[in-house]
């Protein structure tokens, strides 16, 4: 049996939204460094991330809540999450590195899931720690590393029996550490003149 509460549900949804938040400032603040490719797959990708997190708090609501166990929202996740990253990873990657230039990109089969998310995600995290130092924002280095050291943690308890209100509470928090991390990574760089970059 699930052990999901309604306040258990609504926290699930503050690494969603600081995710957004902080992916919408540097994607705000980078448009003038990324080609159109480059912007698109960013923003794709973190949208991808965005809804995947919020239809997997939507799925807790609704299970807390008592209104059903809508399975789809919660089986999607993974998957869309891993792609998400993945993509956002490779589009500010190619903004870093080189700006303004277009290219192609392959997806990798699903067994590699896991793979892809870290290789997403350290890749959007160490451009964005490379960003942080040329900014001279230690600070802001340390959020983004913390924050993806954090996420790899939450890889780790995905393998957990997700059904024991202790482990999401776990989980929980966190994921909610590390998304807020990358929030006050974002708004440090974003102070800093990220823009002019």
């Amino acid at each position: 049996m699930k052990e999901f509460s309604v306040p258990m549900a609504l926290v699930d949804y503050l690494p969603v939204i600081f995710f957004l938040l902080g992916t919408n400032l540097i994607a705000r603040d980078l448009k003038h460094a990324m080609s159109k490719v480059t912007y698109i797959l960013f923003r794709a990708g973190s949208l991808l991330v965005f809804v995947a997190g919020a239809l997997k708090a939507t799925y807790k609501l609704l299970y807390a809540l008592k209104v059903g166990e809508l399975v789809w929202m919660s089986n999607q996740f993974f998957a869309n999450q891993a792609f998400g990253f993945l993509l956002a990873g490779i589009g500010i990657t190619l903004a870093v590195i080189k700006p303004r230039k277009d290219a192609t990109y392959a997806i990798i089969p699903t067994m590699g899931l896991v793979g892809i998310m870290v290789v997403g995600l350290g890749a959007m995290d160490a451009s964005l720690a490379f960003l942080a130092s040329k900014l001279r924002k230690r600070s802001a280095l340390i959020c983004f590393i913390v924050s993806f050291f954090l996420c790899l943690c939450m890889g780790y308890l995905s393998t957990k029996d997700f059904d024991k209100a202790f482990m999401n509470w776990m989980a929980q928090g966190i994921n909610v550490v590390g998304q807020l991390l990358l929030y006050v990574g974002a708004r440090i760089l974003h102070e800093a003149g990220l823009k002019d970059y």
